[in-house]
């Protein structure tokens, strides 16, 4: 049997942990399958005396990220720190610069500085590994990688976020606000204090990023993609996909097209019949669309012993010698990916307005859809009730809310109409639009 493959690992929280105990639990069957040891040999954390749940004690400990990166004693380091900048991306350049195998969780790095770090790592003969960055412990970046180098990939889509999915689901089976159902993520650990990160799109729009470098040989550039999150999504909306056969779920979404790489973050109406429409709770799903063979993936997306299992999947590859380039194609090849704005973006969109009832308002709306060339498919318009019974007529105090839904036309169309009629007066709140993905 080889000498064992030997482990350094940046970062002792809850993933950090849990790689430690997979690779004691499973060191038997790991061995036997890679033909070598994997063994852990070195720790960086914060705090040495926090009980995590794992042996350490025949490990040294570095007080400092970046000479853990550097020991010679190691041949593999585990970046699981996070941030884009600072000491994560410090300890990994400096563990290129020794030449050691990276194997990172870390999507904010690898979706800001991926291209850099992919031609360093190659000049040194290193391998950057990041399954755990993408989806949790769904194979994705495997199979992207290497599952599907005979097919032609026209479109990545996925659920990249399992708090805004929880939120989204539990808004729509329980009729619970946003806010109420945030607040519960909080408490359940799903969503951070700050929960920016995630409801607002930013977490969906790094792992989109590393999807959309693999899928079409680009180099990653997270201010390419268009980037919106749920905090608008309110239960009317909810009710509305509801009764017209959609559900709503925040998407990252890639499609190759003729004037470039068209990539966004967005909610989305998806047909409730769509697998992906089915996905609830924290779990993350993935679609690729190859031209031969299309896929759906879908597993947890997140927690400690998904994310483990992920980074563990890197070290075992890294223990047989599997060898590669992180986004799969040579760092010198990955091009700029010319970007097909969101203005261009064509589809049915789900619009909610609150309209003021007086003579013209509809009038007014209609006028300036027609204006675009917008056909509608369908006007909803759902009577306010008292709160005691009763219908109470629509004022100015009490608009009425109307919900459009569009055949196919563009972005842009859409956005030039909805100024036009907020210009007017003839809505009282700012308006709501969604995205609708049709068959």
């Amino acid at each position: 049997m080889a000498p064992p493959l030997r482990i350094g690992i940046a970062g002792l929280g809850t993933v950090g942990a849990g790689v430690v105990r997979m690779l004691s639990r499973r060191k038997d069957e790991i061995a036997l399958r890679t033909g070598r040891p994997v063994e852990v040999v070195a720790v960086s954390a914060r705090d040495r005396t926090r009980n995590r749940d794992c042996d350490v004690s025949g490990m040294r400990w570095f007080d400092d990220a970046v000479e853990l990166a550097r020991d010679p004693g190691i041949d593999v380091f585990v970046e699981l720190i996070g941030g884009s900048d600072g000491i994560a991306c410090r300890a990994v350049e400096a563990a290129i610069e020794a030449g050691h195998d990276i194997v990172t969780a870390n999507k904010a790095l690898l979706a800001h500085h991926g291209a850099s770090l992919a031609a360093a790592a190659e000049a040194k003969g290193a391998l950057i590994s990041f399954e755990a960055a993408v989806a949790g412990g769904i194979p994705v970046v495997k199979t992207l990688r290497e599952a599907l180098l005979g097919n032609r990939v026209e479109r990545v889509s996925g659920i990249l976020n399992g708090t805004c999915n929880y939120i989204l689901t539990k808004m729509q089976e329980e009729g619970l606000s946003f806010e109420d159902c945030l607040a519960e993520a909080q408490h359940l650990g799903y969503a951070e204090a700050d929960p920016t990160f995630d409801i607002d799109g930013f977490d969906t729009a790094h792992k989109l990023t590393l999807l959309v470098a693999l899928a079409f040989g680009v180099q990653p550039d997270p201010d390419a993609i268009h980037v919106e999150g749920i905090r608008s999504i309110t239960l009317a909306d909810l009710t509305a996909a509801d009764e017209l056969g959609y559900r709503v779920k925040l998407l990252g979404v890639a499609v190759r097209t003729e004037t470039g790489i068209e990539q966004r973050v967005h909610p989305t109406m998806v047909p409730k019949h769509w697998p992906i429409a089915q996905v609830s709770g924290v779990t993350n799903a993935v679609a690729i669309d190859g031209d031969a063979v299309p896929l759906i993936l879908a597993g947890p997306g997140a927690g400690g012993d998904a994310t483990a299992s992920a980074v563990v999947a890197d070290l075992c590859d890294a223990a047989i010698g599997r060898r590669g380039a992180p986004f799969g194609y040579p760092a010198a090849s990955l091009r700029q990916a010319g970007r097909a704005t969101i203005q261009r973006h064509e589809g049915g969109y789900y619009i909610r307005l609150a309209v003021v009832d007086r003579p013209g308002s509809a009038a007014t709306i209609a006028r300036h859809m027609a204006e675009q060339n917008i056909s509608l498919e369908s006007i909803m318009q759902h009577r306010r009730g008292r709160p005691h019974g009763g219908d109470r007529p629509e004022s100015a105090e009490n608009p009425a809310p109307v919900v459009l839904i569009t055949y196919a036309t563009t972005e842009d169309a859409v956005r030039h109409a909805i100024a036009a009629i907020e210009a007017d007066g003839v809505i009282t709140a700012p308006p709501q639009m969604i995205r609708i993905e049709k068959d």
